[in-house]
């Protein structure tokens, strides 16, 4: 047999053998990471329970992910133009989101709390009044505070806002807010690595979902059975442990 055709039936063989493995597809998934233990920025990398859980979901369904940092209100805007393909970001699932996304089941529930510097004597009445309160923008946080506060004049000071809550307890730390409503278990988190507290606890029980482009039930279904088998299996309280 020539040297040649023993070249083109190597390369059969080595077609045959790998055409029975399937490269992986790849999803990019938009986050916003100041937001602990969800999703913040460790290392140089970011990390975070939403994070953990997309890659779990990617192990049982065959897929890997690409995460992408950045700012909350541009999330939805950056699905719907195709530069990412899944939002994970402790985004509260709301009929106006609903329009424009499709939403997973619930995979966490949380209110909204109240934080304010380590040695201020405010309480939850720096929610009234002359106040200076900081949110992130496009958050339900962003929305209690503009349409229950400001929209009734309840609070006449001014609504500071910021592309993420790094730079709100940042400013909150250095005396250039009075306050700041945020997710509660975020706001657990900053209590617990800066100098704030959780001075109340607003009741809204939200409930946190996945999203993908409206109309991508492939995924959508995907990631629902991802969510219900880490359940049945012990991984999502194994998460839950790990990060709260």
């Amino acid at each position: 047999m020539s040297l040649k055709k023993n070249i083109v039936f190597a390369i059969i063989g080595l077609f045959v053998l790998f055409s029975g493995f399937v490269m992986a597809e790849t999803y990019v998934v938009g986050t916003s990471a100041g937001f602990p233990p969800f999703e913040y920025v460790e290392n140089g990398e970011v990390v975070g329970f939403d994070i953990d859980l997309l890659r779990e979901i990617g192990k049982l369904k065959g897929f890997d992910i690409e995460v992408k940092d950045i700012s909350f209100d541009s999330l939805i805007a950056a699905l719907k133009s195709g530069n990412i393909d899944i939002i994970a970001a402790g985004m509260t699932i709301t009929d106006a989101r609903k329009e424009v996304v499709d939403f997973s089941i619930p995979y966490y529930s949380a209110n909204q709390s109240v934080i304010v510097q380590n040695d201020s004597d405010d309480d939850i009445t720096v929610l009234f009044g002359n106040h200076k309160i900081g949110v992130q923008t496009g958050t339900t946080g962003d929305l209690w505070v503009t349409e229950t506060l400001k929209d009734k004049g309840i609070l006449t000071g001014e609504i500071k806002r910021y592309d993420t809550f790094v730079y709100v307890i940042n400013d909150l730390v250095n005396g250039n807010l009075d306050g700041v409503v945020l997710d509660t278990p975020v706001a657990k988190r900053y209590s617990e690595i800066k100098p704030v507290n959780i001075v109340a606890e607003i009741i809204t029980g939200e409930e946190y979902g996945i999203a993908v482009n409206k109309g991508n039930t492939e995924l959508m279904n995907k990631i629902n059975e991802g969510i219900e088998e880490l359940i049945e299996n012990g991984t999502m309280d194994q998460l839950i442990a790990k990060y709260f």
